[in-house]
């Protein structure tokens, strides 16, 4: 199983990016799907999180900012991103959550805002 994440770039404070990330195979037998970040010289924390049963979770930090979501159909997850802040600048990895086994990570994709 094999994660993508796409949509990253460079933003202006208050700007918005919807970042994307697709597996190789369906999602229903992940047990949850989310979103982390690492910036320079930080650990990798929780962004967001949604469960297979669509129980959804935010970070603090982004909640009524960034919104998850996820497209059984199309095997993608997603995180809008809204007013965005300089202090969102990271690297930005999905994650599933398997059954029995270790979290399978995406390559992560750079999110920088500019202030």
């Amino acid at each position: 199983v094999q994660l993508q994440a796409s949509g990253g770039g460079l933003v202006q404070a208050g700007g918005s990016l919807r970042l994307s990330c697709a597996a190789s195979t369906n999602i229903f037998s992940f047990n949850a799907l989310g979103w982390y970040r690492q910036a320079p010289g930080k650990q990798r924390d929780l962004v967001a999180r949604i469960t297979s049963a669509d129980k959804i979770i935010y970070s603090d930090s982004v909640k009524g900012r960034f919104a998850i979501s996820r497209d059984n159909a199309k095997a993608t997850v997603y995180l809008q991103m809204s007013s965005l802040k300089p202090e969102d600048t990271a690297v930005y990895y999905c994650a599933a959550e398997v059954p029995a086994g270790r979290p399978i990570w995406g390559q992560g994709t750079l999110v920088t805002v500019s202030s």
